[in-house]
């Protein structure tokens, strides 16, 4: 027995070194894929708020950090992060990335632990026996920004008239909007600064305009419960323009949110939509549903046709409880606006806040 086990032994030794530096080396790279797609998606992810190589490239750095591998957090130097641009191939459905230009939209970082990183390589446990002292892997991960087609869907409803605390209805009902003191004049305020941001991002997104109330008259004027007011278009002076028209006259009615949302899945089912644009909706409401069909059963709808709603309540009289409900359904975010300054913020942040993925 002494024999053999002198025979076998120096075989058990060598096949536990194998089975667990294996089983070490397979741990390092999915730590090491873990660490490089955080850093990517931080880094496209600020670079579609920031605008701003430097704030991304920061990002990256500090999310690969936060990361391990092997026991260390993941370093990454500037040339490990390279940003360009990400386009989806018609005919493939594959993403390709090219670095540099002037429209940035992706980021590519190279996650190394190898003898020329900054961390080194992965020391091995027992592959030392073989000669075998370092592991050296490396993973490449890009997150692109994409594209949206978005519309925005607008309360137009009788309470828009009044100030944001309900307490006041400055003008009357049957006068234009207060500008200065309605609510309406703080959506009027936030659809401009969304526009604006749009503008100014390095995307190219459409953007459409779908307003509701109810079915009615009053003050000499005919509401209707739904309009799409302006189709999808890359020019967003239109919107501009038709918010200006909408505050010359009485806003009035109920408020059917369900009507706004088929509406907006109108808009973003229509052939205007771009294939691989990503469709989201902005449901804004300062009020509680009380016409129509019900919004939630229509997110369900939008949610269907691969749509996400981003919900917004203006006013302390708002339903928050169903519009959360809303965006849940769809796998968006609810946002409350105390004041129209917040109002403005919040469309601000969602406008320049672009979907991202990890495309490589």
């Amino acid at each position: 027995m002494l024999p053999l086990i002198a025979i076998c032994l120096p075989l058990f030794i060598i096949a536990a070194a194998f089975a667990v530096d294996v089983a070490y080396m397979q741990l390092a790279r999915t730590e090491l894929r873990t660490a490089t797609d955080a850093a990517a998606r931080a880094s496209a992810k600020i670079l579609s708020i920031s605008q701003n190589q430097a704030t991304a490239r920061a990002a990256a750095i500090a999310a690969a950090a936060k990361n391990q591998v092997a026991g260390v957090g993941l370093k990454l130097t500037a040339d490990q992060i390279v940003f360009g641009s990400g386009a989806q191939s018609r005919s493939t459905d594959r993403f390709t990335f090219t670095p540099g230009g002037t429209r940035l939209n992706a980021v590519r970082v190279t996650g190394k632990r190898t003898a020329a990183s900054a961390a080194g390589p992965v020391g091995l446990l027992l592959g030392r026996m073989l000669g075998v002292t370092t592991f050296e892997p490396v993973h490449i991960a890009t997150s692109t920004q994409l594209d949206r087609d978005i519309c925005l869907v607008v309360d137009r409803s009788g309470s828009m008239m009044w100030s944001l605390d309900g307490s006041t209805l400055p003008g009357g009902s049957c006068a234009k909007p207060n500008m200065a003191r309605s609510r309406w004049g703080g959506v009027y305020t936030a659809v401009n600064a969304f526009a604006a941001e749009l503008e100014g991002t390095l995307q190219e997104e459409q953007c459409a305009l779908v307003t509701y109330s109810s079915n009615g008259s009053g003050c000499g004027f005919k509401f209707t419960i739904s309009d799409i007011n302006c189709a999808l278009n890359f020019n967003y002076q239109s919107i501009r323009d038709e918010m200006t028209k909408l505050s010359g006259r009485p806003v009035q009615g109920n408020t059917a949110i369900g009507a706004g949302i088929d509406n907006g899945v109108k808009v973003l089912t229509s052939s205007s939509v771009r294939p691989f644009a990503i469709r989201t909706m902005v449901v804004m409401t300062d009020g509680l549903h009380n016409s129509g069909g019900d919004p939630v059963t229509a997110a369900k709808k939008a949610a269907k046709q691969n749509i996400t709603i981003n919900t917004v309540t203006f006013s302390n009289e708002a339903d928050v409880t169903r519009m959360k409900a809303v965006a849940e359904a769809t796998g968006g975010k609810h946002f409350h606006a105390a004041d129209s300054a917040s109002l403005e913020a919040i469309f601000r942040e969602i406008a320049s806040t672009l979907p991202v993925m990890l495309t490589e």
